[in-house]
């Protein structure tokens, strides 16, 4: 893999660079502690972000609206919800930082955690459900092989 990563003349840009990544991320798949602690900091950066951006300042609400008929019969209402906002003060408060740790959590098992979130937190939790399985994966691997010899 070193060989091939520092390969300037038959291995490809991209080949390189996935290889560099590997590296970088994991130490081949040998080093788990490299492996967790990017696993660690994906996860810190995400909790940061969520805070700073995702969540949004209050839970939107429910509003429903109707009108009744004059002679009494069927009424109908239309249920909407607010857009998430952004808050505006009060950012990094334990409140929050237990919302993000928990979507945070709940992305590195691909699951959805089901909160409201702005619309900067909805890519953020979609780069994050991406992101930390992957690096989870490279750590389980790396125990794997140490496991193994």
């Amino acid at each position: 893999m070193e060989m091939r990563r520092h390969d300037q003349t038959s291995s490809t840009r991209t080949e390189r660079g996935l290889l560099h990544g590997y590296w970088l991320l994991s130490g081949y798949g040998l080093r788990a502690s490299r492996a967790l602690g990017s696993l660690a900091a994906a996860m810190l950066t995400t909790i940061v972000l969520l805070m700073g951006f995702g969540l949004p300042q209050d839970e939107p609400k429910q509003a429903a609206t109707g009108k009744v008929p004059p002679g009494g019969g069927t009424v109908t209402f239309e249920i909407d919800k607010d857009h998430p906002q952004n808050p505006t003060k009060d950012r990094f408060i334990g409140e929050r930082f237990e919302k993000a740790l928990n979507i945070t959590l709940n992305s590195v098992v691909f699951r959805s955690s089901g909160q409201d979130l702005t619309t900067a937190g909805t890519y953020i939790e979609m780069a994050s459900r991406v992101t930390e399985p992957i690096l989870l994966g490279l750590a389980v691997l790396a125990v794997r092989n140490r496991v193994k010899r």
